[in-house]
């Protein structure tokens, strides 16, 4: 290819955090301004899951078990990051999922810059657990039931003890809408 085809990779920005918090809401509107590829975990892999856990006659909306982590956690966010390399060639991506142990990791953007082979920018999304409860609760949909059915022990497993331990941009969707 001559240089002129060669274009630098362009900017990933991952947005993530807890459920409920407005990480889809965000990155949409993201990706609407930078003109950017979405891609939402579970508009990308939705489909998939679904077969596999119903293929090992799991709850198809399980999310959080160790099943569904053991099977799937690993394949779903490789297939993310393997579309978002495909694209980050030709325009800039938005990447939203949880990425609840990776953000808790002071290493994942130096691993990820490099995964990617682009630039990366991290944004932290968060509210108040009563906010993400209503939210949760507003929008019924059947993947939130566990969550919502012992509310108490996922809110404190999913509760970060501080904000990311790197760089970071941090939006607080409690104080301001979306």
């Amino acid at each position: 290819m001559t240089r002129e085809f060669m274009k630098a990779p362009h900017l990933a920005t991952v947005v993530c955090g807890n459920a409920g918090v407005g990480k889809s809401t965000l990155g949409a509107r993201l990706a609407s301004e930078q003109h950017a590829v979405l891609l939402d975990i579970d508009t990308c892999t939705e489909r998939l899951v679904r077969l596999v856990l119903e293929a090992h006659r799991l709850d198809p909306n399980d999310r959080d078990s160790p099943e569904y982590k053991r099977l799937l956690r690993e394949p779903v966010y490789e297939s993310m990051f393997d579309i978002a390399v495909a694209n980050l060639a030709h325009a800039p991506v938005i990447l939203v999922g949880p990425f609840t142990s990776e953000r808790r990791d002071p290493s994942w953007p130096d691993r990820l810059r490099q995964r990617l082979a682009a630039p990366v920018e991290i944004v932290y999304v968060h509210c108040a657990p009563d906010e993400r409860q209503r939210r949760i609760r507003a929008r019924g949909n059947p993947r939130d039931a566990g969550k919502l059915s012992n509310w108490t022990s996922y809110a404190a497993h999913g509760e970060d003890p501080g904000v990311p331990p790197f760089p970071h941009r941090l939006v607080d969707t409690g104080r301001s809408p979306l």
